[in-house]
C-alpha cells in the first residue's frame, strides 16, 4: 500500500478523520502558540516566529500519533472479534 493511501485511506464508513483532526489541531495550536508568545515578548515578529515553529512541529508529530492510535484501537478491536493481526481466525 503506498504511503499517501496510508494516511489518507478512509478507514470504514465514516473514516477515521485523522487529517481532519491534524488540521484544526494545527489551527488552533497556533493560535495559542502566537498569543502566548506575544504575551509574553510584546513583539509580533518574535511571537510570529515562535508560533510558527513548535507547532509546526507538533502538527506533524501529532498526525502520527493520531495514526498510532487508530491503527492500535484497530488491532484491538480486531483481536476482540477473534481474529489475529494477518485476519486468520484464531477460535
Amino acid at each position: 500500500m503506498s504511503v499517501l493511501k496510508l494516511f489518507f485511506h478512509d478507514h470504514g464508513r465514516e473514516g477515521d478523520n485523522s487529517l481532519i483532526k491534524t488540521v484544526t489541531f494545527a489551527i488552533t495550536h497556533f493560535t495559542v502558540a502566537f498569543t502566548v508568545a506575544f504575551l509574553l515578548t510584546g513583539d509580533i515578529l518574535i511571537g510570529s516566529l515562535i508560533a510558527m515553529v513548535e507547532p509546526a512541529i507538533n502538527t506533524v508529530a501529532y498526525f502520527f500519533h493520531e495514526k498510532i492510535w487508530a491503527s492500535r484501537a484497530r488491532r484491538r478491536q480486531a483481536q476482540s472479534a477473534g481474529y489475529d493481526q494477518q485476519g486468520v481466525t484464531t477460535a
